[in-house]
């Protein structure tokens, strides 16, 4: 999740309000530049990102791959956890709340050993407390690699997570 851009509920006074988008309603430019993270370290670029959609890709190199030089399973959970929780938070800052990820199920279709990966996440369904995004992974081909599913609660303004209440971190704004 792109904690320093998206926790915080969006009102004037605060770093997520910041977070402008293109005129189109694209917000991908002020995402990539908070890359934080997990994130950066796997070297996710925002393709595009709106309230409704979400597409991520990354350029796979050795960093994502397994002991059979293949990719990790974990990079495409990852992946999909990425898109979905940045669209949902997306959608709730509009209704000044904030979202974590509640669930995530993600199913492996494809072995990919080198190319580029693209996430893309849509919704499935968004309710006042929960969301549910499904993201489809595709290789360079457009052959889907991964498929899955993150469920996640809204949180309200001033809500507490782990001890904390929700809020950028200083540093990360």
């Amino acid at each position: 999740m792109y904690r320093s851009a998206m926790t915080q509920p969006a009102d004037p006074g605060t770093a997520s309000s910041h977070l402008s988008p293109s005129h189109d309603g694209d917000f991908s430019a002020a995402l990539n530049a908070r890359l934080d993270g997990w994130n950066s370290a796997m070297e996710i670029r925002i393709v595009r990102a709106t309230v409704d959609e979400v597409s991520a890709e990354l350029e796979v190199g050795a960093r994502h791959h397994q002991a059979y030089g293949i990719v990790h399973g974990g990079v495409y959970a990852g992946m999909v956890e990425s898109v979905c929780s940045i669209a949902a938070a997306l959608w709730a800052r509009q209704h000044n709340q904030s979202v974590v990820g509640l669930e995530n199920h993600t199913s492996f279709l494809r072995a990919v050993r080198e190319g580029k990966l693209t996430a893309t996440a849509r919704p499935l369904m968004r309710g006042r407390r929960t969301q549910v995004w499904e993201a489809f992974v595709v290789d360079g081909s457009g052959r889907v690699a991964a498929q899955g599913k993150v469920r996640l609660i809204a949180l309200e303004a001033g809500s507490s997570l782990a001890g904390e209440q929700v809020q950028v971190k200083k540093g990360q704004e």
